[in-house]
């Protein structure tokens, strides 16, 4: 091609002379427009034919896959990536700050938003765990206050927590285990002093007898002795008590996969936590109370424990007395609360509330990337009339680096709210505010809605590729059969209560103008079927040329036809397709593409057989549990050869479907 010979910089070793040595460079690269423009392309008659003869130079655009907008209008939306095992809240704190800086210095023209920050979430997360851990610790340090009656032991005893948290801490950075809402949550102070109390309450117990019997205080080696002879005494019930406790946290070890991610933090924190409680309660409680408690040590009960004891006395006389009748009460209410249970629903984990919502629409296939993002326009200026929002952004179709690949004909609108406090009406849930909005978009028409939260619509499509709670997936090599049993594995869903959002993948609608090769009248004209390609995919797709360097960027030369002949077929059917050059003349001549290519229009699928999906959202009062538990167990008795479809096809869970049913298998 004309443009890719005249456009390239050749290196021709080196010359000497006088002494020095030159490099020998041939400059040919082109350097703006002018210079394209300037390229001859043919000659005819001695006349040179230039590219600005019979093209147009400007500066053109790649095919538009995706776009992206922000408050009803075109924006640029760019997404920071984190590598894998960054810590999250570190990052986003990073990028926050480098983005400050970019913004300085930008054009005027130009302003930068940050749509969505992690760290607003991850800090509320850590503040509620933070809040969570004190408010437990303090509650943990007034009960030993009130009930052992010692204030230097309560002191000594509270003084583990602290400690405890220190060395869990270090075995955490240790192990590489990150501080989170699942791993920090799982902590229970009152477990972490167990055995710290035990010997605590052991201890002032020996003393107390010791110094009654020998009618004096003890002096220091006495009392060492007593002390260390009472932790030895209770050492084997405290290790059965902590190991009993650390057993029940180790099936969560066999976890894999996310689950695994998930819960293996939380087990392995809280049997560090363990540990280190049972290393202090047999070490540094001893020490410290022997080296404490000097003065004279009483073991009495305090007012509290005194009306304990008056409220309990009676009811254990009562139900010594009649033990059938209390013994029957408490197989009852086991009963009940067996029958209870199968009823609750069931989650992975609690949804976390990010405050703001993600909402996918989708349409037909056949919806041009222009006409998708003038429906979201629409969709963002409805929205953005809620006074409880702040703004909506969203991203429709595919962008130039596809992190995130999607049809032109769906978008994910993420919806940002204001402070609560600034709302209206503050003690309007998020429930009721997320119907309102459904209602409002729910009146334009060619959108079908999906409702969900920016980061969980994020993790359940890595998961396993579907957006929704729930999903059940068909495998097989037909799109026909597949389709079917997918309809009927929704029916089913229908009839479930709590499911809500049901729908089948679209696999099918996307509009193809296929262009066919005539390989036979291709192969009399002297054309192979990669020839005439070339013309097609080089006239309409476009196809690259070189580039151009200004400065340190580069632009690519892209040759292809107008957008007004590349939207008109009949144009496009008369494109030339040039021949073999004539051996007698040495000149080649053209055909039309119509004379050795059919056009078509047909409808065909829009992605590749193998797999597809029926999917189910459940309502925000409804757990995935709800729904998966009613429909599996009919799912798997109706095997693929009872619905009626070809071999080789298969059914699995997808979301939470496999997740709740993967760690209850393994348990």
């Amino acid at each position: 091609m004309a443009l890719e010979a005249n456009n390239a910089n050749r290196g021709a070793g080196y010359l000497e002379q006088n002494g020095e040595g030159f490099v020998v460079r041939s400059a040919g690269r082109l350097e703006g427009m002018d210079d394209i423009g300037n390229v001859v392309a043919a000659t005819r008659g001695g006349v040179p034919v230039r590219i600005k003869d019979v093209a147009e130079i400007k500066i053109g655009r790649e095919l538009r896959t995706g776009s992206a907008s922000e408050g009803g209008r075109e924006a640029v939306v760019g997404t920071a990536m984190m590598l894998i095992g960054a810590n999250s809240r570190t990052v986003s704190a990073a990028v926050d700050t480098k983005m400050k800086e970019i913004s300085r210095s930008l054009p005027p023209s130009v302003e930068t938003m940050t749509v969505l920050n992690r760290t607003l979430l991850v800090d509320a997360t850590v503040h509620t765990v933070a809040k969570n851990l004190a408010e437990g610790a303090l509650l943990v340090i007034f009960i030993l206050f009130l009930l052992l009656g010692n204030l230097r032991a309560a002191l000594i005893t509270a003084i583990v927590i602290p400690l405890a948290m220190l060395m869990t801490m270090i075995g955490m950075v240790q192990g590489k285990i990150s501080a989170n809402l699942m791993s920090l949550g799982a902590l229970d102070f009152g477990l972490i002093v167990d055995g710290a109390v035990i010997i605590a309450e052991n201890s002032l117990r020996h003393l107390s007898e010791r110094q009654h019997a020998l009618g004096r205080l003890l002096n220091k080696n006495e009392r060492l002795t007593t002390i260390v002879e009472s932790a030895e005494e209770m050492i084997k019930p405290s290790v059965f008590g902590q190991a009993i406790i650390m057993l029940v946290y180790l099936p969560l070890l066999t976890f894999v996969g996310v689950e695994g991610k998930m819960f293996e933090p939380m087990a392995l924190t809280v049997i560090i936590a363990l540990v280190a409680a049972f290393i202090l309660s047999l070490t540094f409680v001893p020490a410290l109370i022997a080296i404490a408690v000097t003065g004279r040590v009483q073991e009495k009960e305090n007012f509290f424990v005194r009306v304990l004891k008056a409220l309990y006395a009676p009811a254990l006389q009562r139900t010594i007395r009649q033990p059938s009748a209390f013994i029957g009460g408490a197989l009852v209410l086991f009963f009940a609360a067996g029958l209870l249970f199968t009823t609750l629903g069931q989650e992975f984990i609690p949804t976390l509330d990010e405050k703001n919502i993600a909402m996918n629409a989708l349409r037909i296939p056949s919806t041009a990337p222009g006409q998708s993002q003038a429906m979201q326009l629409r969709i963002e200026d409805t929205i953005s009339k809620f006074p409880e929002v702040a703004f909506v952004y969203s991203k429709t179709g595919t962008a130039e680096m596809a992190s995130d690949p999607m049809p032109p004909n769906a978008s994910d609108t993420f919806i940002i709210f204001k402070p609560r406090q600034e709302w209206p009406e503050p003690e309007l849930t998020k429930e009721v505010l997320q119907r309102r909005i459904e209602d409002a978009v729910a009146g334009l028409t060619g959108n079908t809605y999906e409702f969900s939260q920016p980061i969980q619509l994020r993790f359940n499509e890595l998961l396993a590729g579907v957006r929704g709670d729930v999903a059940i997936k068909v495998f097989g090599e037909d799109f026909e059969p597949m389709l079917r049993i997918a309809n009927q594995i929704a029916t089913i869903l229908r009839g479930t209560d709590g499911a809500r959002d049901i729908k089948v993948e679209q696999v099918t609608g996307l509009p193809f103008l296929e262009i066919k090769v005539d390989k036979t009248e291709a192969a009399r004209l002297g054309l192979s079927v990669s020839a005439v390609q070339d013309v097609i995919g080089a006239a309409i797709g476009g196809r690259e040329a070189g580039v151009v360097f200004e400065g340190d960027r580069r632009f690519p030369i892209v040759v292809r036809l107008t957008d007004a002949v590349r939207e008109n077929i009949e144009g496009l059917t008369n494109l030339p397709v040039p021949l073999p050059a004539s051996p007698q003349t040495g000149r080649s001549s053209a055909v039309l593409l119509k004379q050795v290519a059919q056009f078509e229009s047909a409808e065909g699928p829009n992605r590749s057989a193998g797999r597809m999906a029926s999917g189910a959202s459940s309502s925000p009062r409804t757990h995935a549990g709800e729904i998966l538990h009613p429909w599996w167990p009919r799912l798997r008795l109706r095997s693929p050869a009872k619905f009626s479809c070809r071999r080789g096809t298969g059914l699995d869970g997808a979301g939470n479907s496999r997740i709740l049913r993967r760690p209850a298998n393994g348990l």
